[in-house]
């Protein structure tokens, strides 16, 4: 991480979003998320990863993500662990603009 780079350590209990800049494609196995600006290319081999993706914006943090798109607390570890992959590379950010 450079200077001039935020740091993207994920915080389950923080609001978070889908970068302006990286597009959504739904498919029958996920999605398919491409980061215009660093042209990276990620799968979400799970329709349910999708839903937590797509309800960040609208939750307060990221377990109300999981909560929304009907994964459970003994699930959440798991997709808990997949958007924090998703911040490091960038594919979610955190939104300043909404606190839990």
């Amino acid at each position: 991480m450079t200077a001039a780079e935020p740091d993207r350590a994920f915080d389950a209990d923080a609001a978070w979003r889908v970068h302006p800049r990286v597009a959504v494609r739904p498919e029958p196995f996920g999605a398919l998320l491409y980061h215009f600006d660093t042209r990276r290319l990620t799968f979400l081999k799970d329709p349910r990863l999708l839903g937590v993706v797509r309800s960040l914006g609208a939750a307060v943090d990221a377990r109300g993500a999981c909560a929304a798109a009907g994964v459970g607390p003994p699930e959440q570890p798991h997709y808990l662990a997949a958007l924090a992959r998703l911040a490091e590379g960038s594919m979610i950010v955190p939104d300043p603009g909404r606190t839990p």
